[in-house]
């Protein structure tokens, strides 16, 4: 009676059952899914950090670009002043200038907006990526028949 028991301890080292291997799978799978959550924690940390330090410096770059935007604009005055143009003209003229610039700024960032898709192409292939999950034959539509 000692032999079966022997034996069936030995082989249990190597003979693992089916729910010990699945166990064993699952707790693996969900270290391997904290380890790369770990992992795009710190990326995106490092990211953040340079995207902060990026934008801090262009913040300083568009300052200092309106302080010589500021300057440009008093010399373009006193340009048009030196040629014989009236001071109150000149600083309109320059005044105006700049208006004309905004406004085509506006009108073509109103056409691009205008242009968004809303992201129609990502949304129709993942609303067949989730019909062909489903088995759901009549509303996936072949991988080849897609147009990117």
């Amino acid at each position: 009676m000692a032999a079966p028991t022997a034996r069936q301890a030995a082989g249990s080292a190597d003979d693992q059952t089916l729910g010990n291997l699945v166990s064993l799978a699952v707790k693996d799978v969900s270290q391997l899914v904290r380890c790369e959550l770990d992992l795009a924690k710190l990326e995106l940390k490092a990211d953040l950090r340079r995207l902060g330090i990026g934008g801090a410096l262009l913040g300083v770059a568009a300052f200092v670009g309106c302080l010589v935007l500021m300057l440009l604009s008093f010399a373009l005055a006193y340009g048009l002043i030196t040629l014989g143009i009236w001071s109150w003209a000149a600083f309109l003229i320059v005044a105006g200038v700049y208006v004309l610039l905004a406004g085509l700024a506006v009108l073509i960032g109103f056409t691009k907006v205008r242009k968004l898709s809303g992201l129609s192409k990502t949304r129709r292939t993942v609303q067949d990526d989730l019909a062909l999950m489903r088995r759901d034959e009549g509303a996936a539509v072949p991988p080849g028949a897609r147009t990117g």
